[in-house]
């Protein structure tokens, strides 16, 4: 594994079967290490992976908005972090064929990949309870951003994970390098 690929071992995750119970949260903001709100919202995480998704990235106050096309979100969150790690598992066969991150971003296209990281923990009950808050998710009412599952490209392949998407419309300036900050 390379540096910026490294995956540690959660609690009694040692085997690919285990690592279904473990929650994974793909962060493209202020989430991510060296963040404002890595530290406080993620500390205790058992891994991490440099990844990417397929969206668009968009310059927010302070912080990033994302957008998926409707087409590649699996499902959405719920109040039940057991039932979302759940549904992680059972889409992750879908991965594969919908990370597909070969074309880059451009002012004429509207999806290109956007760069973040993966985190994984083995506390998902807890862990989306405060992310979520932090988020503005709120299941069935009005949100900030919606927590949904999507496709995640990874060195080593693709996997399922959940993200937190804009809302709403969103008229800040397009990120065309997919990484914020730019």
């Amino acid at each position: 594994m390379q540096s910026g690929d490294r995956v540690l071992k959660c609690g009694a995750a040692t085997s690919r079967q285990e690592d279904r119970h473990l929650l994974r949260l793909f962060v493209y903001g202020t989430l991510k290490r060296g963040y404002g709100n890595h530290e406080a919202f993620c500390h205790g995480h058992c891994g991490l992976r440099e990844a990417r998704i397929w969206g668009r990235l968009c310059e927010g106050p302070g912080f990033p908005f994302l957008q998926v096309p409707a087409e590649d979100i699996l499902a959405r969150g719920t109040a039940a972090a057991s039932e979302d790690v759940a549904t992680q598992a059972r889409f992750a066969r879908l991965a594969a064929s919908r990370a597909s991150l070969a074309a880059s971003a451009s002012p004429d296209r509207p999806w290109g990949p956007v760069h973040g990281e993966l985190l994984y923990f083995d506390d998902p009950k807890s862990r989306l309870v405060a992310i979520d808050s932090l988020e503005g998710f709120v299941p069935g009412g009005q949100c900030l951003y919606h927590r949904v599952l999507v496709s995640v490209a990874v060195r080593a392949g693709a996997l399922t994970a959940w993200t937190y998407v804009a809302a709403g419309r969103v008229s800040g300036r397009r990120i065309l390098s997919g990484r914020w900050p730019e």
